[in-house]
């Protein structure tokens, strides 16, 4: 008799789902997506191979619904880092609790660097691009808000100070591996250093006046959960259906 006999279904169904995705992010880690197999998935989460493609028709398809739930999930530690710090919504603060959201989230760091030895073919597909022009969009719309507010330099057009953001922020993930251990650094001094990099290239240095910190903040949190909140409704119901 199975564990769920009172388990409505759709969330027996929804328990599954996330105990696979739980071991295939485990192993692709561990073995790379390239020498990672559904059979390898099916025996290790302790299901059959065809309970596997109930939820998902190919491996790309269950890589993918693993990917949206690495994104969420590194969205709420994002949130929960931005709300607890006063700061945390000023162009400083967004960059650098996301270098620590990211730093947290192994195989959404190599989906970001197209890490090849991690994902195989999947590191140079279209999903990487598709995924990243969707953040910027949605960042985008922020630093208009904060442009408009005098919050950041205005003498650089909005394409120039996104392109600039993501060479400053990929670009400190992206040498890290290739620095002598003695120029190394610790996550967090990354982390730091990535915000304040980005801070003294686009900041403004006209100083806040009293309540805008609480306004941007109000803002900017207002935009992240109305995001993350479509967002895992629509994982949800995916997993579910």
């Amino acid at each position: 008799m199975s564990d769920h006999d009172n388990t409505p279904p759709s969330q027996e169904r929804l328990e599954r789902a996330h105990r696979i995705l739980d071991v295939a992010t485990a192993l692709i880690l561990r073995w790379g997506y390239s020498k990672t197999t559904i059979d390898d998935i099916a025996k290790h989460a302790g299901v059959g191979k065809g309970t596997i493609y109930l939820h998902w028709k190919t491996r790309e398809d269950l890589f993918r619904a693993l990917m949206k739930r690495e994104q969420l999930a590194m969205g709420a530690d994002f949130r929960q880092r931005i709300t607890a710090d006063p700061a945390g919504a000023t162009l400083q603060g967004i960059f650098r609790h996301t270098a620590r959201a990211l730093m947290g989230r192994p195989l959404l760091k190599a989906f970001m660097l197209r890490d090849v030895e991690v994902l195989g073919k999947l590191a140079q597909s279209e999903q990487s691009n598709i995924a990243y022009i969707e953040r910027l969009e949605g960042f985008k719309a922020y630093l208009e808000f904060l442009r408009a507010h005098k919050l950041v330099r205005d003498d650089l057009s909005v394409q120039t100070q996104v392109y600039t953001l993501s060479a400053i922020f990929m670009g400190f993930f992206l040498v890290a591996p290739l620095m002598p251990d003695e120029f190394s650094l610790p996550d967090e001094t990354l982390a730091e250093l990535i915000g304040d990099s980005i801070q003294r290239s686009l900041g403004s240095d006209r100083p806040l006046v009293s309540g805008e910190l609480q306004a941007m903040s109000s803002t900017f949190l207002d935009y992240v959960n109305r995001v993350m909140s479509v967002a895992e409704e629509q994982f949800q119901r995916e997993l579910a259906s």
